[in-house]
């Protein structure tokens, strides 16, 4: 391993100190979605695979796009770093533009969803369910851009406290807006499964308003000059930002995808195997909020470093987060493995459920190694502002190995007996690790570069 003069306890303690309040707004967020699958179980198996159906379109579309802002916190560290405040709210400013465009496109592909659905071959009675949860998100989609400029601003200077107060806000509420609209409290319809969709687009516009009613009053954001004279759109500087964000985004596609396509091709398999899929998908999410919180760290830090002028320091950074990311993963897969039968059962009263959902809860104990490295890894290369090659091996390998080795194994008998959802898993598990051995050695080789100031283009 290359030695350097920083202290290792002392890097550790730097990717904790910002990493940790990433990890907890992280988890709010996505105890959302472990909040909509548990609620939804309670209603029915149809509930159930509907809500988890529409939640993995939802995805798909929404980090698709959102992903492309991404690009923001490595912008706004390298810029931070160098003591440029004046020109954060500029990219701010310029994030708005490019983000109004993304979010028309995400409402219209939520409101006429056809071509993704026809793909599941769903019964009647989950396709209506999922329709109605696609038409009630798109109403929130500005209200989660909002957030994401907001998150992506103050995560890049180094402030992830914010954001985990106003996720935590946003969980609190929850579960009482899932009630109203789900259950039909207080006099609400009864909406069933689409009802934690008209809830999480309530939740979205009133934390955005909160957040950004904050960010504009409080005095450590006043030298961004965010509350001035609204900046045009720059064509130099939006062209810049979607050549960082748009290899992002389509990285995304190919990640997000995977796992989507993946739930559709299972939905074929029937409503139980569909739940069972998706409490095991759904502890992956989980999970990957780790090494994510860890990985988005590293790319603040990794950013902040370089618009420094610490290259050696920004290397050093990487490979610290990496071997703490990597030594958590072990930890968490064990639990899953030897905890599969109990985590299913807290998910879902189904005892048919349940039994299909063990054996794939502990695929996902290896398949989340594999993740916890490249998560890390491939948001070490956005503190570069390398984005390109990272795209490349995320397609090649989550949609042709992945997801089309997922296909063969899981609903065909090319090799052997058709193995349904478990057979999705195993093509997973290979391309996640092969992914993230790829990433983990072009990010040595810029790291590398960097740090020797050896300039590379992709």
């Amino acid at each position: 391993m290359h030695r350097t003069a920083f202290p290792t306890s002392q890097s550790i303690q730097r990717v904790i100190h910002l990493a940790w309040p990433v990890l907890v707004a992280q988890l709010a967020m996505m105890a959302n979605a472990v909040i909509d699958t548990a609620m939804a179980g309670r209603l029915s198996a149809i509930d159930l695979a509907s809500v988890g159906i529409a939640a993995s379109i939802t995805a798909t579309v929404l980090m698709t796009l959102v992903s492309v802002l991404l690009a923001l916190p490595a912008i706004i560290a390298h810029l931070y770093g160098a003591g440029r405040g004046a020109d954060v709210g500029r990219e701010i400013h310029q994030s708005v533009w490019v983000s109004l465009v993304l979010a028309l496109v995400a409402i219209l592909v939520l409101c006429f969803p056809g071509p993704l659905i026809a793909i599941s071959q769903l019964q009647p009675s989950v396709e209506t369910k999922v329709r109605a949860y696609l038409a009630a998100i798109a109403w929130g989609v500005p209200g989660i851009f909002a957030l994401r400029i907001f998150f992506g601003l103050s995560t890049g200077i180094g402030r992830p406290r914010p954001v985990m107060l106003f996720n935590l806000l946003s969980l609190g509420i929850k579960i009482p807006l899932n009630a109203v609209f789900m259950y039909g409290l207080l006099g609400a319809p009864e909406m069933g499964g689409a009802g934690c969709a008209v809830a999480t687009a309530v939740d979205a516009w009133l934390m955005a308003a909160l957040a950004w009613g904050w960010c504009l009053r409080h005095p450590d954001y006043l030298q961004f000059q965010l509350r001035g004279r609204f900046a045009a759109p720059d064509r130099k500087a939006i062209v810049e930002f979607l050549r960082l964000g748009v290899p992002i985004g389509l990285t995304f596609i190919a990640d997000v995808t995977a796992f989507t396509f993946m739930a559709l091709f299972i939905a074929r398999l029937g409503p139980v195997v569909s739940g069972a899929h998706q409490i095991a998908a759904n502890l992956a999410a989980v999970a990957f909020m780790i090494p994510l919180a860890l990985g988005n760290a590293t790319a603040v830090l990794v950013g902040q470093d370089i618009g420094a002028g610490q290259r050696e320091r920004a290397r050093h950074m990487c490979w610290i987060a990496i071997r703490l990311g990597m030594a958590i993963a072990i930890v968490l897969s064990v639990m899953f493995w030897f905890g599969a039968p109990y985590i299913a059962a807290l998910y879902t009263t189904d005892l048919e459920v349940q039994r299909v959902a063990t054996p794939l809860i502990m695929l996902v104990a290896l398949y989340h190694l594999g993740d916890a490295l490249q998560a890390v890894a491939v948001n070490a290369l956005r503190g570069y502002k390398k984005s390109v090659v990272p795209m490349l091996i995320y397609a090649s390998m989550l949609w042709g190995l992945g997801l089309g080795g997922g296909f063969l194994l899981g609903l065909t008998d090319t090799v052997g007996p058709a193995r349904g959802a478990p057979g999705f898993w195993f093509a997973g598990i290979a391309s996640i690790w092969l992914a993230a051995g790829l990433v983990a050695v072009y990010l040595n080789g810029v790291s590398r570069a960097s740090s020797s100031q050896v300039s590379v283009h992709l």
